[in-house]
């Protein structure tokens, strides 16, 4: 049995968990229901009610922790505030790019320490081909990708399901037009911008930012109802600002059958391209490429609703969690 410390920060309060967290908590679970395994997390928590204070001391308990363990797998925080330890080292780094954190400059000079503790880690595990590459790049010789796994069966909901969902939430006139996650790093404040002439709903979910004051229709949504709402959806626009080291709700979005349009950032490129959906460039190279707007591309995806669906879902299926398993238990065997 292999010995594993778990050194990944996630909340406990029964919130649904995003992006990369949602991944980490995932392995955590596959970890925890092995009998290969036995895990003990080792992150520390503070108890202090501000979020600033209590990130600060979680920090420097990390920097002072020395525990021996055949395997310690680490988050982006850990990785960068931890020096080498005794057992094996293995990084889950889903990108590093800060440019839409909240803390840029402190998280700037986090990404900094994760590069120059790369000989303090012995396997990076990241999402995407992209970040796989880039990572080479900075200098790591052990890289391997593990994808997002889901539970297939998740994403069968009923057409009865829809439009009870849609006649709950006052949607069943127009075309739902989905936004993503109400961040600011997700481009939401471009996508509105560029469609609220649109005859349809523009719907964004997850915590509300009530900073960016969009007149957009905002649900905080559990998990089943927020995936009924990408079945619901005619398009998902995803346009993400930052380089993206995978995104999960296009994957879900390609498992509801949904097609996308998005900006080909980071992982996110690989995702798009290969599940042919529709890809967002609001930069012209030149007069070869006369690109399209995002009204038209939106108007595109609800043309091809039915080929881009499928072609999506061929993708994403193969994405499940016996792969995810069977990947990381590659890599954990070193």
């Amino acid at each position: 049995m292999i010995k594993i410390l778990w050194l990944a920060q996630y909340s406990k309060n029964g919130k649904t968990l995003y992006g990369g967290k949602a991944y980490e908590k995932r392995l955590l679970d596959y970890l925890s229901n092995s009998e290969d395994y036995e895990v003990k997390e080792g992150y520390p928590h503070s108890n202090r009610a501000n979020g600033g204070l209590r990130w600060i001391e979680e920090l420097y308990r990390l920097s002072k922790l020395h525990t021996h363990t055949d395997v310690a797998i680490r988050d982006f925080y850990s990785t960068a505030i931890m020096g080498k330890m005794s057992g094996r080292s293995i990084a889950i780094i889903h990108h590093v790019d800060s440019s839409q954190k909240k803390h840029p400059f402190i998280n700037k000079l986090l990404e900094k320490k994760i590069i120059a503790n790369f000989d303090k880690i012995d396997t990076i595990v990241t999402v995407s081909e992209y970040w796989k590459k880039r990572f080479e790049k900075m200098g790591h010789t052990d890289v391997r990708v593990v994808y997002n796994g889901f539970n297939i069966s998740s994403f069968d909901i009923t057409n009865e399901e829809v439009m009870m969902f849609k006649e709950k939430y006052g949607l069943v006139k127009k075309p739902i037009i989905y936004l993503g996650n109400h961040q600011r790093a997700k481009g939401i404040v471009e996508a509105y911008r560029a469609l609220k002439k649109a005859n349809a709903y523009l719907v964004t979910s997850g915590e509300k930012d009530s900073s960016l004051g969009i007149p957009v229709l905002h649900f905080n949504l559990g998990y089943k109802d927020y995936l009924t709402l990408l079945k619901a959806s005619s398009v998902v626009v995803a346009l993400s600002k930052f380089k993206e080291g995978w995104n999960r709700t296009v994957h879900e979005a390609m498992l509801c059958k949904t097609p996308v349009v998005g900006l080909a950032q980071g992982g996110m490129e690989e995702l798009l391209s290969g599940g042919n959906q529709l890809i967002y460039s609001p930069v012209h190279t030149d007069w070869l490429h006369q690109l399209f707007t995002l009204p038209e591309l939106v108007e595109m995806a609800l043309m091809r609703k039915t080929e881009l669906g499928e072609s999506g879902y061929e993708y994403a299926s193969q994405f499940t969690l016996e792969r995810f398993a069977r990947d990381w238990k590659k890599v954990l065997k070193g």
